[in-house]
């Protein structure tokens, strides 16, 4: 029940700030590159992999600083929530410029909100994080970075649809554990949810290991910027279903205009686990 979270405690946490620095070194670059089959020999001064800005700046923990899921134990910059699932549940990216190989990149971040609500399988509490990154010439990117905690469930699937949407731009990507292993390790992401079987299935009640939201979500990016021509002015994202290891899923996009895509990530039978939109102009 929601009434069991301390929300004004947690509440507390809303504008706090930090802010941290990281190189987009050609090692880091060419390391997301190669995760997206893309050449990687790439040199100071190139454009970064789309979804650069989801491997800089990570949480760095020691060993002993991790809770049981494989996160930095609760507390610090993030509020404490005491809801063991934490998930990445959505997005909203504003670019003002390009990332570039070489580019030395301040992340400056803020609490922005904190809101518990009552779902299917229990209590949920949404914390929204406002990032703001700058480079060497002047701001980048903003982006809102919405996370969600919930209680442990046994995993309802939806059902597959009947006819599962086709956009006119597709293409698959196959879900291994090798490519969720590389993406973890671009990110320093120690989420267990991500490589251990065992866990995932005993623990957080998973069939499979979970895609990463965010790596889905820089595929759909890289298709937006790859019809745009250029990188999306806006590029909007949330979490609609878990996607698991041990299939294809498809990337999808239909146009909307000249300045619209509406694009999804569907698992193998059909069902939708990320859906985006983005703009050519802001």
């Amino acid at each position: 029940m929601t009434g069991a979270l301390d929300l004004p405690h947690l509440k507390s946490w809303i504008g706090k700030t930090r802010s941290v620095t990281d190189t987009i070194t050609p090692r880091l670059a060419a390391s997301l590159a190669a995760i997206l089959d893309e050449p990687a020999e790439l040199a100071e001064g190139d454009p970064a992999p789309a979804g650069i800005h989801w491997c800089l700046s990570p949480d760095i923990a020691p060993m002993s600083g991790l809770g049981p899921d494989g996160h930095p134990a609760r507390g610090g910059f993030l509020p404490p929530v005491p809801l063991p699932r934490r998930m990445w549940a959505g997005g909203r990216l504003r670019f003002h410029g390009n990332f570039r190989v070489g580019e030395r990149i301040r992340r400056d971040s803020t609490i922005k909100d904190v809101e518990a609500k009552e779902g299917r399988s229990g209590a949920l509490c949404f914390v929204t994080v406002a990032h703001e990154y700058h480079g060497e010439a002047g701001p980048v990117l903003g982006e809102e970075h919405d996370i969600v905690y919930r209680e442990i469930t046994p995993t309802v699937l939806p059902e597959p649809p009947a006819a599962p949407a086709r956009g006119e731009i597709r293409a698959g990507i196959e879900a291994t554990p090798v490519l969720l292993a590389r993406y973890s390790a671009v990110t320093f992401n120690g989420h267990r949810i991500h490589y251990d079987r065992d866990y995932t299935r005993d623990v957080e009640l998973y069939p499979g290991l979970i895609v990463h939201g965010p790596l889905q979500a820089t595929y759909l990016l890289r298709m937006a910027r790859d019809t745009f021509g250029a990188m999306p002015a806006r590029f909007d994202f949330r979490g609609r279903s878990p996607l698991f290891d041990g299939q294809t899923f498809s990337l999808e996009a239909r146009r909307d205009g000249d300045d619209r895509l509406a694009l999804w990530a569907a698992a193998q039978n059909g069902v939708v686990t990320l859906e985006a939109e983005a703009w050519r102009r802001a």
